[in-house]
This record gives C-alpha cells, structure tokens and sequence, in this order.
C-alpha cells in the first residue's frame, strides 16, 4: 500500500460481493410470487430454499454500513477533522435527499410521491452525519458511543415507548420500530424501513475497524486480527443466541425438525437491527475480508468491478428490476387499470402476480450481468476524472 488514499482490495471484494447478493432479495421483492402475501421467514409457510433465499441477504446491509465506517477512517486520513466532518456531514445529507427523491421513485415508480420509502440509504446518510459531528471529539468516544448503540438497543425490547407523542414517534422512527408509516398531510407519508439510530452504531464501531487498514499495519498482521475478530463475533452471536434472552426480540424454539430448528436460530431481527442480527453477520464478513486479503481470481476481479462504484450500481439495480417488472406486468396480461392496487405502494406490482424462485434466480442474474458493463466503465471514469461530484457517488 503505497499511501493512505490506496484502495483496499479485500474491501472492494468484499463490497461489490455483498452488493451481487443483495440484488437477490430486491428481485424476489417484485417477482416471487408470495412476496406480497407472506414472510420468506415465517416458518410456517416457508422452505429452506426461500428461506435461505431472503436469510443470505440479511449479511448485505450490516456489511455495507460497516464497511462505509471503515471507509470514512481511510478517507479521512490526508484530512484535518473538520474538514473530514464536513464532508461527511454533506455526503449525509447528499445522500438523505436521493433516497427521498431518486430511491423512493425508483422503488415506487410513483411520481406523485405519495409514499416517501426511508431505506438504507437514508440510514448511511444520517449516520454520516452523526458520524462527521462525532468526528470532532475522538476515537475512544466514538467506540464507546458505537458500543453503546450496538449492545444496548435491544434493552427497548424490555421498555415500552409511546407512539402517541411527538417524542415517542420520533424515538420509534429512530430506534425502536420499523415499517412504520407516518402522515404528512394530503394523502402522504413516510414509510419507515429502516431505524437509524442501530445501524449508526454499526457505522460507528466500522469506522473504529477502519484503524485496522490503515498503512502502517502490515498484510498478515491485519489477517491475524480479522481472523480473531471474525471468530470472537460469531461465537459471542452462538452463546447469545443460545441463551436466548437478550440481544434480539424474536427467541428462537424448537421445529418440527433439526432444519427448521436450525432456521429459527438463525431467524434473526434486521427490523430494527438486532445485537445478534449484527453481529450473525459481521462475523462471518469480518472472516471474509481475512480470506480476501490475499486473495485474486478472475471472479474477485469482477466483484472488485462492483465494489468500486456500489452507489452506482444500488441506484441502476433497483430501475432496472422496476423496469423489468413493467414489462412483465404487460407480458402477462395486465392492463393499465391494475397499475395502482389500493394499500399498495408498487406501482405494476399485483399481489397476486409472480414466480417461482427459478424465474427469481434468472432474472436475478440477468440484472447483475446487465449491469457489469455500466459498473466498469464507469470505474475507468472515477479513474481518470477528478470533478468533485464523483467524491459524493
């Protein structure tokens, strides 16, 4: 690594695989055939298959914010910390404003904006925030407030807060509940999936993680760490779960078999995002980047190619899925009248409409192949322009 501004290889790797995956679930969102209906986790309608299908995906989101953590350390290195907190603090609020305006019409196709659709990229925006304010103090803070997020939500679990006030709907939105809509006026609202508050922890404890990449820690010193971490995550996600009274609202029981028993250990909360949802995942992604530390194939070449540029790709992914949906909503028969469902938020998205999860795994893979070429050429851009707009994508 020849300066602090190199890329990390394991990182990109890592990224641009998480990315691949998590397009799996958006497709199975408009194109599987109960997605409307029915939960992938609700064990007692789901399959192992359909199960696995929607549980591989939970490793995305923790993953991604995490590595945006780890991130901002790295960029922040040939920075003073005001202006890395500026940065960040505009970068947030930059990307807050694309998830209202660019995500929600993607993921709607609603121009009217009735529904504003809150996800992870609003979560990302917000924790910069908090993350460019906290920058100002100091490392040791930020871990000890990250910690405290991350342990500690999951006391709410045990405490009751009103949703009647401004302030318990505020906290709500925030920290406790998810999938929550609140009113706007004029037949809008904000549809909020994603509590920030849990995931800025997340980012918070992945900016502390990014200390491990910087220059002055050698390959196999870094290795030897993810490694540790890696396994004292997971094995702290086993105990915890095990015992089965704190760190996620949703106990697991006993099936109706060892597969099933298996999937309800594994059925973790992601809303909000649990202790050991959070930590079921990082694990195992913090055992991912010690395996691509010294890793180079032909295929970590081509997640590479998506983890250089995941904003990008998350943007494109999600019209192009849309997109696909409109053609085979009129493919099949649909007319204009069946647009707009009511209590629906997707537009050309029929509850009763869909595939099995074959289709759902050839589209699936028709969307990321589509996208190699655009994610490609326009790593080769970054690369050779400098306009300050490509700081902020």
């Amino acid at each position: 690594m020849s300066s602090p501004t190199t890329r990390i290889q394991s990182v990109d790797i890592l990224r641009g695989l998480i990315m691949l995956i998590m397009a799996i679930d958006h497709v199975r969102d408009f194109f599987h055939v109960t997605a409307m209906t029915d939960e992938p986790t609700n064990l007692a309608t789901t399959t192992p298959l359909l199960f696995f299908t929607r549980w591989i995906t939970h490793y995305c989101a923790p993953t991604f914010v995490f590595l945006s953590g780890a991130s901002a350390y790295l960029s922040g290195l040939k920075k003073t910390k005001q202006q890395q907190s500026i940065f960040l603090i505009k970068r947030g609020l930059w990307l807050i404003l694309v998830e209202v305006i660019v995500m929600t019409l993607g993921i709607t196709f609603n121009p009217f904006y009735n529904v504003i659709i809150l996800q992870v990229i609003w979560t990302i925006g917000l924790s910069m925030v908090i993350l460019g304010l906290l920058i100002r103090t100091s490392l040791p803070v930020i871990i000890t407030i990250g910690a405290l997020i991350v342990f500690g939500h999951n006391i709410f679990d045990y405490i009751k807060v009103s949703d009647v006030t401004i302030g318990g709907k505020l906290v709500g939105a925030l920290l406790t509940n998810s999938h929550t809509f609140q009113p706007l006026g004029g037949n809008r609202f904000i549809l909020v999936f994603y509590t920030a508050i849990p995931w800025t922890g997340v980012m918070l404890l992945g900016y502390a993680f990014g200390t491990y990449f910087k220059p002055s820690v050698s390959s196999a010193e870094r290795k030897n760490i993810l490694v540790r971490w890696g396994f004292a995550v997971l094995a702290f996600f086993i105990v915890m779960r095990y015992i089965n009274h704190y760190g996620d609202p949703a106990p697991w029981s006993r099936q109706k078999n060892g597969i099933y028993t298996l999937l309800s250990f594994l059925n973790t909360t992601k809303y909000p995002c649990s202790l050991l949802y959070i930590c079921m995942t990082l694990g195992p992604s913090i055992l991912m980047l010690a395996l691509f530390e010294n890793t180079r194939s032909k295929l970590t070449d081509i997640f590479t190619v998506y983890g250089k540029v995941p904003f990008f790709y998350y943007v494109l992914h999600f019209y192009l899925i849309h997109f696909l949906l409109v053609i085979f909503f009129f493919a099949t028969g649909h007319g204009v009248n069946e647009i707009i469902e009511p209590e629906n938020i997707f537009l050309f998205r029929p509850k009763v409409f869909g595939y099995g999860l074959p289709v759902v795994y050839l589209i699936w893979l028709f969307v990321i192949s589509v996208l190699y070429r655009p994610c490609k050429r326009f790593v080769e851009y970054k690369k050779t322009h400098r306009q300050w707009w490509l700081s902020y994508v």
